[in-house]
């Protein structure tokens, strides 16, 4: 695992209550994870979600799948933790405008320690989120108390590919990201079979590179004047932004990055 000691939840908490958070969002959509809604898609077939079933989405952001699960999955019901109030409000908006405040609610809490009730959750989903908790152990301790016997734990998240980074490439990597640890597909599977979960899936989705590079040619060819927009025309920062994006680029060409997909289930 990698980590780096400076960066905690309140560093992540900057990011997605203010601009920064807003720049994702532009580039990659409101499922701010790498593959839209083709990912989603695939994560939930691994899983086996079905209609019906109610589920927690842990490190929900504003909810964008929880609200996918309710459309396209026919879940029943959704409960969202995550540790933003900003993101929060704005995902209470949105579930509000697409008729679904019903069907789901938030808990603002560490996704380490949810207060939810255990053994309550058909599912537990993560998309492209974990790699923002420090302590992952935890949150898969967490995800396997808080679902029923039977239950899947699925998510996808940024991890290390086959290739190492170098220390310095870690270093700078982590750091524009915001991400206080970071695993591999090995070391997800370990925290998953630790938290006495069977691990049924654990791949690379190869989605990584294709998707970013469509992420640089949008922020560089059809959304400029938006993210100058929304970081104050603060050429400067976008040019440091765009830099951090390419160098990402790179480490994906190189194998040294990419998304994978996990789908364990509690014995």
């Amino acid at each position: 695992m990698r980590k780096l000691s400076n960066i905690h939840l309140s560093d992540v908490q900057t990011v997605y209550s203010g601009p920064e958070g807003d720049l994702w969002e532009l580039i990659m959509g409101e499922q701010i994870h790498i593959g839209g809604l083709e990912s989603s898609l695939d994560l939930a077939e691994h899983a086996g979600i079905k209609p019906g079933m109610s589920g927690v989405d842990m490190c929900c952001c504003t909810g964008a799948g929880m609200r996918f699960l309710l459309k396209m999955r026919q879940v029943a019901r959704m409960c969202g933790v995550d540790a933003t109030s900003s993101v929060i409000e704005r995902g209470k908006a949105r579930n509000a405008k697409a008729g679904l405040s019903g069907q789901i609610k938030y808990v603002q809490a560490d996704v380490c320690n949810s207060g939810l009730p255990s053994n309550s959750a058909d599912f537990v989903w993560g998309e492209d989120a974990w790699c923002y908790v420090e302590n992952k152990q935890l949150l898969a301790a967490e995800a396997a108390r808080i679902v029923k016997p039977g239950g899947q734990v699925a998510f996808t998240d940024w991890i290390e590919g086959e290739k190492a980074m170098s220390s310095a490439e870690a270093e700078r990597f982590l750091k524009f990201m915001k991400f206080p640890t970071f695993e591999d597909l090995s070391g997800w599977s370990h925290s998953l079979t630790a938290a006495d979960l069977k691990v049924l899936h654990a791949k690379n989705t190869g989605r990584f590179e294709p998707y970013v590079n469509l992420y640089i040619d949008m922020l560089n060819k059809q959304f400029t004047f938006d993210a100058l927009r929304i970081i104050g025309f603060d050429q400067d920062l976008l040019g440091m932004l765009a830099g951090e994006l390419e160098f990402t680029r790179q480490l994906a060409r190189a194998g040294k990055l990419a998304q994978g997909l996990f789908v364990a289930v509690k014995k």
